[in-house]
């Protein structure tokens, strides 16, 4: 079964068994502030699984497109990917730990056909200190299912990761281990679950590709939860089952069920190489590039695996309205193309490259998000830009290069690698090229050349995280108290900005920490400091008249056109959005009307709590046409 047999008989799948199958939310979130892009499919439906009634039922199956920056500079070796595909299921209170495992197991080995010989499991061995018991309704589960399909059934206790290295695989089949690999929380294991929060324990799938993809002497004894590329995690089944509170962990009653599952994982165990490129959805890039360039993917495999990833990846985040920058996302879209670009240069491609690869990987989407195929020429036009505009960086680069190579004594001013990051940080110019250049003009490096360099970008990286203070890794930090009352806060204030400024005023982003809110809005020109104060005062009225914050579902059709909610500029929705209201008890209209996907206080008054009030710190330019503000709550 090729990628796209797989992602469209799970979703007919999980139809047959009752769920209602959701299109993919954004690769960037408009309403999570705690991410910059959607890192995995259960992160959209993190207010559902807090408790919020989802309005299609307590059903839910998608296949939802992923990005993961972390793993930029890993990708080049044969599995690692930014972006990707989960195949997604959830139960909202609905069904448990029976039906989810005895579907995934009908999916995986009856459906799409993995050989279950090659399929392990691993369960939650339990935490006496927490009064967590290990999970054998789970065990028992699967040891039911591996039976019926004559596969002979030995449970191994592991324990840690690290223990796995040392025991290796017992002849087992399904194997227990701590919190650090089987428990669930936004947080961690057991002892980083937060008081308040729901988590369990999971059940994670692996596929094996065989003894030959094993080296002992590096990864120790193998076991499916080892870093050992002899193992592949299909997917994991979250059995959110728990509760923290203050005395401990309490079952919940009505637990939930997350399921994700990596289509292109999948799809690799299906064809039975662990060569995440040569699936159905990434090789057809592969041969374009075999085609454009000259040369075989076995002689320049990590140049093309570069290529189809970043490109893949890029191609997303243009659908979904990003465009390259220096800032947040922008910057990561940048990094991608640059990456790229850099690794094309190396295959001897430099015309016609994005115009060329674009089209293909459109082709390879364009039946289960045609928005891709719709957007094409939009897309690529950006994406063209983009590379036009990174090839005079080049030419740049290339000529400071030329500089210092004149101007040094002996080629020191381009020995170290302190030379070597100034050409990055200020010209863009790849790392890969100084080196290159000073290969071909004779230049002599020092020893520690790459050392010098990574120390730089170390620093670089550095001051980025603190930069990015406010930001959180999970997709559950724009669920606390704090980013809910400036999440609200900034509903409110937009709605003063149109009743101040005028109707032209249109959101073009917004970001919020727990300590400020960020706001984009069309406007031509600066604010006055009348005009400031004015905003600052409906605001700060609507937060005393005490307004009910609620929300209802629209069709989107219905509430963008006749209904007239307020919604961010160039935004794509689904066929129905969420609404807010915040109306104050005798009023006959609402003060904010808009589309948005929370979360929210609910009532205005929680906003002035120890006497709080609104305040407007910074109003500045934000490019042609667009201001930006930042107002607190002091």
């Amino acid at each position: 079964m090729n990628a796209q047999d797989i992602r469209a008989h799970y979703l007919e799948f999980f139809t047959q068994k009752g769920h209602v199958v959701i299109p993919r939310a954004p690769v960037v979130l408009k309403d999570d502030p705690s991410t910059l892009f959607t890192g995995s499919g259960m992160q959209p439906m993190i207010p559902y699984l807090l408790g919020e009634a989802h309005p299609k039922g307590v059903r839910i199956a998608n296949s939802q497109v992923c990005l993961r920056s972390d793993d930029i500079d890993d990708v080049g070796d044969d599995k690692h990917t930014t972006s990707f595909e989960m195949l997604g299921n959830w139960s909202l209170g609905d069904y448990y730990k029976t039906e989810q495992i005895r579907w995934i197991a009908e999916f995986m080995f009856d459906v799409v056909g993995l050989d279950p010989q090659k399929v392990y499991v691993s369960c939650y061995i339990g935490n006496e200190k927490h009064g967590i018991p290990r999970d054998d309704e789970a065990i028992q589960l699967w040891t039911a299912e591996f039976e019926k399909r004559d596969v002979p059934v030995k449970v191994v206790e592991i324990g840690s990761a690290e223990n796995g290295d040392k025991l290796g695989m017992q002849g087992g089949r399904i194997f227990l281990y701590d919190g650090k690999e089987n428990w669930w929380s936004r947080n961690g294991d057991e002892e980083g679950t937060l008081v308040g929060d729901p988590c369990g324990p999971d059940s994670e799938m692996f596929y094996d590709f065989g003894e030959e993809h094993h080296d002992e002497s590096v990864w120790g004894k193998p076991h499916p939860a080892s870093d050992s590329p002899r193992f592949f995690e299909i997917g994991n089944n979250v059995f959110m089952g728990y509760k923290k509170t203050e005395s401990g962990f309490e079952l919940l009653d009505k637990p939930n069920i997350d399921h994700g599952s990596g289509l292109e994982r999948v799809a690799s165990a299906s064809i039975g190489d662990p060569d995440i490129f040569k699936i159905s959805v990434l090789w057809p890039i592969i041969q374009a590039l075999e085609k454009l360039s000259g040369k075989k993917y076995e002689d320049s495999q990590e140049s093309m695996r570069v290529i189809a990833d970043h490109l893949r990846g890029a191609l997303f985040l243009a659908v979904d309205g990003v465009k390259p920058s220096n800032k947040e996302q922008g910057y990561v879209m940048r990094r991608l193309m640059r990456r790229a670009i850099v690794k094309a240069f190396d295959l001897g491609i430099e015309q016609n490259f994005i115009q060329g690869i674009a089209p293909v990987i459109a082709e390879l989407y364009r039946d289960d998000f045609p928005e891709l195929k719709q957007q094409q020429d939009e897309v690529v036009a950006v994406l063209v830009k983009e590379e036009k505009a990174f090839k005079q960086t080049l030419r740049k680069g290339l000529k400071k290069f030329e500089q210092l190579f004149d101007q040094s004594n002996e080629q020191g001013a381009l020995s170290n690698g302190e030379a070597a990051f100034v050409l990055y940080d200020t010209y863009g110019f790849p790392v890969e090229l100084s080196e290159e250049e000073a290969g071909k003009r004779g230049i002599k490096l020092s020893s520690n050349w790459r050392q010098e360099f990574n120390a730089k970008m170390q620093e670089q990286r550095e001051r980025s995280q603190t930069a990015a203070k406010g930001t959180f890794k999970g997709g559950l930090g724009g669920q606390t108290v704090q980013h809910k009352k400036y999440h609200t806060a900034t509903h409110l204030m937009y709605q003063a900005l149109r009743d101040v400024l005028g109707d032209h005023v249109i959101q073009h982003g917004s970001n919020i920490t727990e300590e400020r809110l960020r706001f984009d809005f069309s406007h031509p020109e600066k604010m006055t400091d009348e005009q400031k104060s004015q905003v600052e005062a409906i605001v700060n009225e609507q937060i005393q008249k005490d307004l009910k914050v609620s929300y209802a579902e629209y069709p989107t059709a219905e509430a963008t056109g006749p209904l007239g909610a307020l919604g961010q500029f160039g935004d794509r929705y689904g066929d129905t959005v969420k609404v807010y209201t915040m109306i104050a008890d005798d009023a006959q209209k609402p003060f904010s009307f808009e589309i948005c996907g929370g979360p929210h206080v609910d009532h205005t008054s929680q906003l002035a709590e120890d006497g709080k009030a609104f305040k407007i710190k910074k109003e500045q330019s934000s490019s042609a046409g667009i201001r930006r503000i930042k107002a607190i709550l002091v």
